[in-house]
């Protein structure tokens, strides 16, 4: 049974154990990466691949005579033609859930690094400012704390979720939007409302045609002056130059992102090259924790056993963005 890792760069530096993996299934090769032109030739004869972000297309697909399962080593499965897959009875599955506690925990630390203005105090202590200064505390930036904020979550499903009940240990109040443009379902918010209301907005749904530039101009015009925007989901969500704008015009108080579009992105994004004062960004790290990163390749050899076993595994369907 050969199996094949297309991108197993993209998932360890020498950190990860791999028995799980060795259980389920033997023997494997693992590539450090694999650009497209090479995908064909290295899944030609495996039963097993998987891939991160490397994608896999119809015609890599058929060339595979002997594939018989597909996984993705994340939970979006858009680098992989589904369609065509279907129509070799192949099946493809994703993980789930195994970055919850390290996505949360980056979140809540974007969250206060804005709150607190932990990146301005410190580069004040850097340059001496401290040193220089008149009293004990120097308060050259302000300081809010989350207790009592209002926390607008947009997408309510597992992640989204699991941030609402870490808010709630801080003392936060907290929304959940519901669709954009529907009325809202008992326990949520009109989505308009939520952006109205909220000390800070935090991004939690897949990207979609449905959610692409879900944050643009109108959206953010909705928000205070004072509020902030958390984007740890994907970069497509949010309009680059429009948050740009609202960033240097005031329209709202600032931002973190762990996203952005078309990663790693170019020398020329707009984004990393202006980089204003009032913007957080982090390298899609939020999910990179050592232990989310163990997890997810355990669950990749559970979806493996399952498999050959005839038993449910996460065989992706269309729908994610739901709850």
């Amino acid at each position: 049974m050969r199996a094949i890792f297309l991108d197993f760069g993209s998932v360890t530096r020498g950190d990860m154990d791999c028995a799980t993996l060795e259980r389920a299934v033997a023997p494997w090769q693992f590539y450090h990466d694999s650009s497209e032109a090479e995908v064909a030739e290295r899944i030609r004869d495996a039963e097993v691949i998987v891939s991160n972000k490397v994608y896999i297309s119809r015609d890599a697909i058929a060339t595979a005579q002997s594939l018989k399962l597909i996984c993705i080593a994340a939970t979006g499965y858009n680098n992989v033609d589904l369609a065509a897959a279907a129509e070799h009875g192949v099946p493809v599955c994703n993980v789930r859930g195994y970055a919850t506690p390290s996505v949360v925990e980056h979140v809540f630390t974007l969250m206060l690094n804005l709150a607190r203005h932990f990146p301005d105090y410190q580069a004040l202590v850097k340059r001496g400012g401290w040193q220089k200064s008149q009293f004990f505390c120097p308060l050259d930036f302000p300081v809010i704390e989350l207790s009592g904020k209002t926390l607008g979550i947009i997408g309510h499903g597992e992640l989204g979720h699991a941030v609402a009940q870490v808010a709630q240990a801080f003392g936060m109040q907290v929304l959940i939007a519901d669709h954009k443009g529907k009325p809202p379902r008992a326990g949520r918010a009109a989505f308009d409302d939520v952006l109205r209301q909220a000390d800070f907005v935090t991004l939690h749904c897949p990207l979609s045609a449905e959610t692409q530039h879900l944050m643009s101009q109108r959206e953010f015009a909705l928000m205070k002056p004072s509020a902030y925007l958390i984007n740890t989901a994907r970069g497509g969500l949010v309009n680059e130059a429009d948050l740009l704008q609202s960033l240097s015009s005031g329209q709202i108080a600032g931002a973190a992102i762990d996203v952005i579009q078309g990663e790693p992105p170019g020398q020329d994004n707009a984004i990393l090259r202006t980089l204003p004062p009032n913007l957080i960004v982090t390298p899609h790290i939020a999910w990179a924790s050592r232990e989310s990163r163990q997890r997810l390749l355990d669950q990749l050899a559970g979806n493996i056993e399952y498999f050959f076993q005839n038993k449910p595994f996460n065989q992706v369907t269309d729908a994610l963005w739901g709850t």
